[in-house]
Formats: C-alpha cells, structure tokens, sequence
C-alpha cells in the first residue's frame, strides 16, 4: 500500500545512507503523483529526521462529545502529538527567531549548496499565503552560500522580550522609524484562546484508546488574568530566549540516533580541521550559558521538500495519525457554522504535501460538540467548495518570492528584513545589520550575529571535509570563513575566538603552497572584503515587466528598503521574477599572481590566527620573565661554537622526539599553553603553516637569486619549526622530513651566497629587511621558544669559508634526519637529492682549501719549505674530497664520483709541485722522490676516475676533462724528471726510460683525433712530446759510446719522432717558432750524422737532406712574417698594441724569433759553404753541367745571405723576407744567370 509507505517513512526509521537519498526521492515522486494524480505541480518530500513513533490509529469521537471538556490525558505530553505545547498547526506558543539555524546545524551537509530554503513549515505556507492573505508578514532573512534562511519575527513577542533583555531595543527603534511610529502591544482576543483550547482538547481525545471520551473527574479553573489568559495550556516552559537544549536528534552522550533518512553531526568541526578534542563542540559551546541564543532544532519532523525546481528543508510539528483506507493522516477542527475559506485550503494542503500525508479528516463542531466527520484525499483539497485554487499559481508564488529574496539577499552575514503590514499590498525588504550599523554605536546588538557566525562556520568546515573536493568550492569557502570573521570581533565575542582562530587556518589551508595557481579563464581576482556574490553581473533594469526593485519611483516606497514588491499581485504572475531567479555564480578563489604574493596572503591569515590564540591565552605579560639560570646566548658565543659537533648533537635533540611519549606528562608551555587544549593545537597548526609558506618564499626567492631574502625568509621557516618543536613532544615523520627539507634549502642558500661573493652587499641589505608581518609572527613564536635552535646555519657573514661549512653541515643535518625516517620511496629520493647535494657542497669546501693552499704556495718563498698552513690545508682539502667521494658512491653516482677524484688528483698535484727542492741561490733541485711519489698518486686517483666512469659514452664531457688531467699529469711527471734529472740517485738510461715510459702514457691519453675545443691543445702536447722523446733520443746518440744496437736503436727512435712532432706542428698555426726549432734540431741532427760519414758522395747525400730540410721551414717564416705584420699594422693603435702584449697568444715573441733567425742563418750559412765545397771538389765528368747549375745556385744564395747579415742593423721584417725569398730560390729547380738578381 502507498498510504502504508509514507507512514513508514515518517515515523522515524532508520537512517538513510547518502547513496539511498536520490532513491528515496524517487519513491516519493511516485507517491506524491498518486496523491496530486493529474495536478500540473510537482512535489516530492523525504523525511530527513522524525522523533514522533509511528502514527496511531486516530479515535473517531462519537456524535455530540463536547470539547469543552478536558479529557483524562490532557496535557501529558503524549509523543503522538511531539513537544509539549504544539497545536494541530505545528506551531509553538512562543515564537522561534532562530528555528532554521537549529535545522541547518543539525543537517549541515544541505546547507549552501543543495538546498535553497530552511524554515519552519508555517514560515512556507504564511509566504506562499501573502497574495491572498491581508495579514502582516515579518520575517528574518539570512543567505548562506546559496541557501536562504527564513524565520518569523513576531514584532509583538519581540519587542515584549525587549523591555525585559534589551536585545530587540534597535529593531524596536528601527520599526518606529520605518513602520509605525505608535507602535502599542495587541492583546489576543478571548477567541483565540479558546479556539486553541478546544483544539488541544480535541487531539488528546484523538489518541485516547477509547472512542468516546472521558472528561476529567475535576474540571480545571478557567484563567483570570490576563497571563492564563495568554496561556491557557499550561506548558512548562520559560520565556523566550531560554537555554538551549540538546536536539531530539542527538542522545545524552552527543552522538546521532538512527532516526532520519542521515545522522545527524553535532560534533564540532574543529575536531577534524585542527585537531581539537572532542569536548570542545559547537553543541555545547552554543546550548549552555548566557550566550545561548535558542538554537534548538525542535520540530518534530525535517522534511526534504522539493516543491517543482526549489528545495527546501522545512520543520514541521503537525500531528500525523493512522487510519482509513490510508494509515497517515491529518486531522483538522472546524466551526459547522464558518466555511472553509481559500487560506484555509492552502493551509491545510500545503502541511499535507511537506509531510507527505495522502488524506485529509476534517471533524465539524458547533459550539465544541462534535457534530461529524469528513475524508478528503490531499489532491481534492484545492478544489473544495469556497475554497479552490489553482496549486499552478502558488506555484508561481513560490518561485517568485524565492527569485525576489535571492536576488536581493545577497551579503552573507547580513540580516535581512522581510516586512508586509497589515492590509497592505506592499512587501518591503530592509538590510537590518546596515541600519543597525548607521543608527547604533554598536553594531553587534544584533542577536542573529553569532548564530550566522556560526552556521558560516560550520558550513565552510563541513565542505573543507568532504573527501572529493574541487578547486571550484574554494572560492565559496573562503568568502563563507571571511564573512564569518568579518561579523566576529574579538574584544566582543571571547567564546568565539576558537572559530576565529579556525577560520584563518582554513583559509590559509585553501592555498596550495606548493603548486603555482591554474588561472582560469573566468577566474576573477576578488577583494577579500568583498561580498558573498559581487561578482559583475548584467542584471535587468527595473521595469514593470521584470519586476520593479527601484525604491525612489513611488512615494509609498521606503528609501531605507533594499527591495520593494509593489503590489502582492504581483507574485501571481507567472515568471514575473524569471530574469533574476538565477543564483549568481560562486565566488571564484582569488588568482594570485606569482608565489610570493601567495605566501603573504597565507601568512596575513596565519598572523590573524595567531593573534587570536595569543589573545585567548591568560598571561600577565605578553612575553614571559627569563630565567636567571639560563645564560642568554650572545652571538660571539654562537660563532665560537659553531661546529659540526654541536649540529648533530642539535639534531640529536630533534630525533628523541621521535615516537611515542610519555602521555602523563603533560606540561603547560613557555606561553602558558596547556596541551590537548584547542589553543594548543590551533598554534601547533598555524605555526607550521607559517613555516611552510616561509619556506615556499624562501625557494622563490633562491629561483630569482634574492639569496639575502631567502636567508631571511628559511631563517624565519626554522624558527617557526624551532617554535613548534618546542611545544610538541612527539614529533612526525612528516616533520622531520619537512625539517629536512628547509636545512637542505639552506645549504643551498649558503652555497649560493658563496659562490656569488661580488654580491654580498645588496644579499646584506635583503637579508636585513623585515616586514611587519614577519615581526608579529616572530613575536607570537618568542612566546613559545627563543627561536635559536638553528641560528648557527641562517647567519649572513662576509667569509667565504663560513658559508661553504654552514652549507656542509645543512646538509649533514639533513641527511641525519632522513635516515631516522622510514625509508618511503619519497624519502629515498630526498635523501639521494641531499647526498647529492653533500657531495657537491664537500667538493666546494675542498677546492676552496686546497685553492687556498696554492696561494700559500705561491706567496710563501721556496726556501721556507712547506709549512703547517698548508699541511693543515691539505689535509682539511683531502678530508673533505675523501667524504664527497663516499657520499657520491652510495648513491651510486659515478659521474660526480670521477669529478671528485679528479680534484684529489689535482691535490696530489699540488702536493708535488709544493715537494720541489730548491737548490743554491733558489735554483730547482734534482726531481726529488716526495715528487714523484705525489704524481703518482695523482695518476692512481685519475685512473680511479675513468674506472668509475666506464667509458665515454656514460659522460663524454667528464671522461674528456679526466684523460686531459691523467694525460698532463704524466706529461708533468716526465718533463720535471726530463729536465731535473735525478742523476744522483739514478742512472741516465733508467731516466730515458722512466721519462719515454711517462711521456708514452701521457700521449696515449691526449686524443688528437677527435675533433672538439681542446684538439689543438692535444695537438700541441703531443707534438711537443714526440719533440722532447726526438731531444732526448738525439742527445743520447751524442753522448753514447759503443753499442751500435742502441744507437741504430736511438737514431731510428729520433728520425721517427722529429717525423711526427713536424707533422702535428705544421696542423697548428700558432706555433711557427715550436716547429722551427724543431727543424733546426733536424738540421743539428744531420749535421751530427755528417760528421761521421767519410765518403764525399754521403756526406753530400747528407748535406741535401738537411738543406731540403731548411727548405721545407718556408710555412714557419710564412706564420712569423704574417704575424710580424700584424705587429707593425697595429703599432698606431695604443689600444689595440696593449691589448697585444697583454695576450701572449696571439702575438710572437720578438727575442725568441730574433734567436732563431739568427740560428737558422747560420745553419743555412754552413750548409751552403759544405755543398759549395763538395761540389767544387768533384772531379768525375758525369753530371758536371748538373752540378755546375747547382752550383751557381748555392754560390748566389750564399753570397746573398752573406750580404744580408753582414749588416747587424737590418730589421727583423726585413731578415725574414730574404730568407723566404732565398728557401724560394733554392727551392726552384731553375737557374738564373750571374747578373740577375733574386
């Protein structure tokens, strides 16, 4: 049966899940269109929460009772009919300003955004009434998100509240002003009264078990004042505004009953959002005191009614009995002898359809004797007789009063006025809470205020809990928690300072500190100021078609209202308010520009929290007496003792926090906090915050390289960790790993404040700036702690060495702290990002000392030998390598490995060059065995290198950079042992070998093939290699005796690397004067050959070949010439001649040409004189004319370079272009005649 259905679904089943909901709606809309059967309206109801048993079958009085007797069971407070002191309306005897905030405390997950209305059922049907009823209409309006709250100020009940409390004085005045100046209070008529009596009586007969009815033995005494007047039910209960009490919905020990379609929430949101035990709750902090304000959800029953497309959630009192064909019921008394009228009818349909009640019995009485009864199905009811009207039409009604407040009631936290008088057909709205501003002092005698503070409240902390979230109800929740604040004060409200404490800390949890802001497209950047739904907006203009709002058109409008309806007739119109019923869209959260405009906008909410904690904390002072037995720390002492020890033993401390604790111990804190209280976890939350926007700004800052206000700004983030450590005693993974993360970003800072020295005065004047926010924040932290923990690595010095080992131990610190977490995979990366990151900042540290090493080197004389500075610098430079080395190899990061082994290399390096023994008057010494020893070190180092590095491919840049350093350490070691021979300790043979053995290694590591930015380099050393292996192979074959092997050996070595040391010469075109030198050695070398030979015939095959050899030096004169005129081209110019001397590399070096043209000269000189002799002396007739051209030649060529040097003052330009007009005469086959000239 359906009518079986809607009975149990209203009398208090189970409570429905939210995934039921939609379906429990479903079946109501198949119940309701069987109720209203072809109606065009539609109607569903889901009863959310019922405290009534199920509905009993109704007694059906006999014929002639009289009502004017009470029956036995009168006034026993019988669950049937709810509360003590309902009537057949649903309505209580004393008016309820604050009814809908009970209902929307209670079902806090409608408000906002699901539903549009919460009232009381009687407050929907007087509206809905207002076109066909002359009766005055007074209610309050208040706009939560897009929810509107609707209750009834009785200006008559009120204002008799006002004389004995004072809270009404401001309406009182305000109504006077606006309405009626001579406002006096209306007693009720005698009628009344007994139209209530009667009606009383009549639904206590209805419950009795029996049918007829049973008047008391005793009649009671009729009233004879005028407050039993009013009062002829004697109800129990004390005048208006009374102590709240705990909802029917909620048991004695706060949890839910399992009554409604959800369970109800009366637990303080707080809990979840900062943490604050459970006693801390909104139910008691509003139901007990002085402050209560009323705010019990008292109705029998809330109901889900969706009335078409508008939602309401509406309380209702009306007794529901069982019976007929159809067990739910409603039962109405009426007069025989006064029709139903049209009111009436829409009275009774309206209660019907909110309660989902099928049926309709009417008992008729005249004169309080029960004359008969009527059935009437709910449908039927709008077409009655005298009483029928169209339910199409209240429909308009509704939705035209709706689109009228929604679009007027706009500010959340303001309350609204609707206002109608008697027999008038004007409605007017008024913006109490802006009259209540302009005409009062003080703006919080409004009594609405805490309750809408509070609804804001839980409104924004219900939908900052909801699991799903979209950024899009971020915009709605901030501007719900900046209009709670908004209508809150401090000084005013103490009880509220937990909510305002909350609601700063919920808005600064709206940011994400983390993740730059996605703009969208029709995101708009709105004041914090502003209200609820100010948006722009094109909005109709007033006309009579749209419905007119304008208030200084007509005189009868007052110009203090918001809005004015001009005519009731007006709501029956259909779609009269269409073009405004629309809900202006929700507010867009704030776009901010860049991540520091971000980070100051969560601290100023953050400061704001902090300030009411601070405020809400009993303290004699605002900071506390120091302790006579604490030293305080000066800041020489902090840089005395600042030292790795002293770090670790810090973070030592932070580490036995770790875990569980001791939960007996309890202790208050410096501030007076005492711990598991709401303040104490409120500042635990807000100082942690602030470190982490502190600590976003901090990275900002060091991406734009503002490192002075990056210091400053992770100097705050680590004080604010400091504050909160102290106050804690357990401290989370989570925090540990955030502390990580600010020591290691300070390592950075200080690594980037080293490396950028030039700029340390504008990072002072950055590091030194404060702003006044920052200031009230570190006050509120001096509360807790003296903020000093990490004060050793957030100072800003001028010494290098002093940042790189603050760096160092950041990093250490760091890394102590990940190893005590649990090894998550995001601790894993972070702790490989650290080590990394220690590596790097230890191979700063190293190459500083060892950097500084080589400046003692070479500012210290060599006769001092090496002192305890630089021993004490290379060990601290090799210390430091060695710890970079093994941070690299744990995490297996080869690269960087080699890179470190690489600059030990070079530490060895230095060492040797440091070893050097000096002989008499400062001369070098012999190659010593410290030397070589170092070198070789230097070499197992760099081989260890390329060992870590595999091959090229992994990282072809560092395996480069690895074999130039092997290649010239090598190159070193031979050419020190080359030309520092150690003769004394061994013999010359050992030496050519252990200097052909090192130059060999050395050019197996040059690459010349490859083609990159230091293939002339490599070019260059080997081909100054194989000139120095050609030396060191000829001067053995001057100085060796004996043994034809070795020098057969030794000549074809020298041949071979004279061959290859011209070859990679003649690719370099920077070094003319190297690859002469080398061709004069060849000259030398051929010269020495001739010199044993004894046959004319080889000594001239000899001669040639050094000749052809002098010859092919014309590309080395060629370079000196062009480069020689270059010089003279550039002499004009100062500038560009300065430059030129300045850089040897481009330029030659005059000396050392001069000293070469003279030597090759003379060669030349001799060589020609040898030929000329030689041939001169040949007697044999073969070949004579040959050698009679040839002959000629050498003779002119020689006469010609006799004349040239002759002259000592001809210049060097000059030299060199008759040299290459001479290697060019010979070098041409063709003969020229005496008198010719070259």
């Amino acid at each position: 049966m359906e009518g079986s259905e809607c009975a149990a679904e209203d009398s208090g089943s189970a409570p429905r899940t939210t995934e039921n909901r939609e379906s429990s709606r479903e079946a109501c809309d198949l119940k309701q269109e069987s109720i209203l059967g072809g109606n065009e309206v539609k109607s569903t109801a889901v009863v959310k929460y019922s405290a009534a048993p199920p509905p009993a079958a109704y007694a059906r009085l006999q014929e002639k009772t009289d009502l004017k007797l009470p029956p036995a069971n009168w006034l026993r407070g019988i669950s049937q009919l709810g509360q003590l002191g309902a009537t057949s309306l649903g309505t209580s005897k004393k008016s309820k300003p604050f009814s809908s905030f009970g209902m929307a405390y209670d079902f806090i997950d409608c408000i906002g955004d699901d539903v549009d209305v919460v009232s009381d059922s009687e407050n929907i049907k007087k509206l809905l009434k207002i076109p066909y009823s002359k009766s005055h209409v007074s209610m309050g309006v208040h706009r939560v998100g897009r929810t509107l709250l609707l209750d009834e100020l009785d200006i008559q009940e009120l204002f008799m509240t006002s004389s004995q409390t004072g809270d009404w004085n401001w309406l009182k005045e305000l109504y006077q002003r606006l309405v009626d100046p001579k406002w006096q209070r209306k007693k009720k008529s005698r009628e009344q009264f007994y139209q209530k009596a009667i009606l009383s009586k009549f639904l206590y007969y209805s419950i009795n078990g029996d049918c007829g009815a049973e008047p008391v033995p005793t009649p009671i005494a009729q009233p004879t004042d005028t407050q039993s007047e009013e009062n002829p039910i004697a109800v129990e209960e004390s005048s208006w505004p009374a102590p709240l009490r705990t909802p029917a919905s909620v048991s004695e020990d706060g949890h839910p009953q399992e009554q409604g379609n959800v369970p109800l929430e009366a637990t303080y949101v707080l809990e979840q959002v900062a943490s604050t035990p459970k006693e801390q709750n909104l139910t008691t902090f509003l139901n007990e005191g002085k402050n209560s304000q009323g705010l019990k959800n008292d109705f029998v029953r809330n109901i889900l009614w969706t009335f078409e497309d508008i939602h309401m959630l509406v309380g209702s009192n009306m007794p529901i009995f069982g019976g007929g064909k159809y067990p739910a019921v409603s039962l109405r008394l009426r007069d025989s002898n006064k029709p139903i009228n049209i009111l009436t009818g829409i009275d009774y349909w309206l209660d019907n359809l909110m309660c989902n009640v099928p049926e309709l019995v009417m008992c008729f009485h005249v004169n309080g004797i029960v004359q008969r009864y009527e059935m009437i199905k709910t449908e039927d009811i709008p077409n009655l007789d005298n009483s029928s009207f169209s339910t199409k039409v209240v429909k308009d009604i509704a939705q035209n009063i709706l689109s009228f407040l929604k679009a007027n009631c706009t500010k959340e936290g303001h309350t609204y006025w609707l206002f109608k008088a008697s027999g008038s057909d004007i409605v007017k709205l008024y913006d109490l809470t802006t009259l209540c501003e302009e005409t009062t002092e003080d703006k919080y005698q409004n009594p609405f205020t805490m309750p809408v503070a509070v609804l804001l409240y839980k409104v924004a902390s219900n939908m900052m809990m909801k699991k799903v979230q979209n950024r899009k109800h971020y915009g709605i929740i901030r501007t719900l928690l900046l209009n709670c604040i908004k209508i809150l004060d401090k000084e005013r409200h103490p009880q509220f300072v937990q909510i305002i404490a909350s609601a700063n800390y919920m808005i600064s949890e709206l940011f994400q500190l983390d993740e730059p802001p996605k703009q969208d497209e029709n995101a708009s950047n709105l004041n914090e100021n502003s209200d609820s739904y100010s948006e722009d907006e094109d909005l109709p203009e007033d006309s009579d078609e749209n419905g007119s709002f304008s208030n200084g058109s007509d005189p009868s409008d007052d110009n203090k209202a918001v809005a004015v309806i001009k005519s009731v007739g007006e709501l029956s119109v259909p779609e009269k308010y269409k073009s405004i019923h629309q809900i202006r869209p929700s507010c867009a959260f704030p776009v901010c520009h860049d991540t520091e405009e971000r980070c100051r906008v969560v601290l100023n909410y953050v400061l704001e929290g902090l300030k009411a904690v601070d405020g809400s904390i009993k303290k004699e002072s605002d900071l506390p007496a120091a302790d006579p037995n604490i030293p305080i720390p000066l800041k020489y002492a902090e840089e005395s003792e600042c030292t790795s020890h002293k770090t670790l033993k810090q973070i030592a401390l932070f580490l036995d926090k770790v875990g569980p604790t001791d939960k007996t111990v309890k202790l208050p804190s410096q501030s007076g906090m005492i711990p598991d209280t709401w303040q104490y976890q409120m500042k635990l939350n807000l100082i942690f915050k602030a470190s982490r926007a502190y600590f976003v700004l901090s990275g900002a800052a060091t991406t734009l390289q503002k490192y002075g206000r990056a210091l400053r700004y992770i100097k705050l983030a680590l004080q604010s960790l400091d504050a909160y450590c102290c106050l804690i005693n357990n401290l989370s993974p989570e925090v540990l790993f955030f502390l990580s993360q600010c020591l290691t970003l300070n390592g950075d800072i200080q690594l980037m404040l080293a490396q950028n020295a030039s700029n340390r005065a504008a990072y002072q004047e950055e590091y030194s700036y404060q702003t006044r926010e920052d200031q009230e924040i570190l006050h509120s932290l001096h509360r807790e702690s003296s903020c000093q923990a990490f004060s050793w690595a957030t100072e800003l010095y001028m010494d290098l060495e002093y940042h790189l080992s603050v760096s160092c131990r950041c990093y250490e610190a760091a890394n102590e702290l990940l190893r005590s977490c649990d090894q998550h995979v995001h601790i894993m990366k972070q702790q490989t990002q650290v080590l990394k990151r220690l590596g790097n900042s230890r191979n700063e540290v190293g190459v500083f000392y060892m950097n500084q090493a080589a400046a003692v080197q070479t500012e210290g004389t060599a006769s001092k030998g090496i002192t305890m500075v630089e021993q004490e610098l290379w060990k601290k430079s090799f210390s430091y390598f060695e710890k970079g080395i093994q941070d690299f190899e744990t995490i297996d990061d080869e690269t960087n490995a080699a890179l470190l082994l690489c600059n030990t290399g070079r530490l060895m390096r230095l060492c040797a060059q440091a070893h050097a023994p000096t002989g008499s008057h400062l001369k070098r010494g012999e190659f010593s065995p410290e030397e070589a020893m170092y070198y070789n070190k230097a070499v197992d180092y760099y081989l260890k290198a390329m060992r870590s590095l595999i091959g090229w491919e992994k990282h072809p840049a560092v395996w480069d950079s690895v074999k130039w350093e092997l290649s010239t350490t090598y190159f070193s070691m031979a050419t020190l042992e080359q030309d520092y021979a150690p003769l004394s300790r061994k013999a010359q043979e050992q030496i050519e070998r252990e200097v052909a053995d090192s130059m060999m290694k050395s050019l197996k590591y040059c690459d010349i093939h490859t083609e990159s930015a230091r293939q002339p380099l490599c070019q260059y050393r080997a081909a100054t290699i194989h000139h120095r292996l050609a030396s060191m192979y000829h001067n053995s074959l001057r100085n060796q005796v004996g043994d034809d092997h070795f020098r057969k050996q030794h000549r074809s070595l020298a041949d071979l690397h004279y061959n290859k040391a011209v070859k990679l010469f003649l690719l370099l075109k920077d070094a003319p004067c190297e690859l002469l030198r080398v061709q004069l050695e060849r000259v030398a070398y051929s010269e020495f050959q001739m010199a044993n030979q004894i046959s004319n015939a080889s000594k001239q095959k000899t001669l040639s070949g050094a000749l052809d050899i002098i010859i092919n030096s014309e590309y080395s004169f060629q370079l000196i010439q062009s480069e020689l005129s270059c010089a003279q081209a550039l002499q004009g110019n100062c500038q560009a001649r300065q430059d030129m001397s300045e850089n040897d590399s481009s330029s030659l070096n005059e000396e050392e040409i001069i000293s070469l043209v003279n030597m090759f000269e003379a060669r030349l000189s001799f060589l020609l004189f040898q030929l000329i002799k030689l041939l001169t002396s040949k007697r044999k007739s073969s070949g004579i004319s040959d050698d009679r051209i040839i002959l000629k030649n050498y003779k002119y060529a020689y006469s010609t370079l006799l004349r040239a040097t002759a002259d000592k003052d001809t210049p060097l330009m000059r030299r060199v272009e008759v040299i290459l007009n001479l290697l060019k005469q010979l070098s041409s086959k063709s003969s020229v005649d005496e008198g010719g000239s070259v």
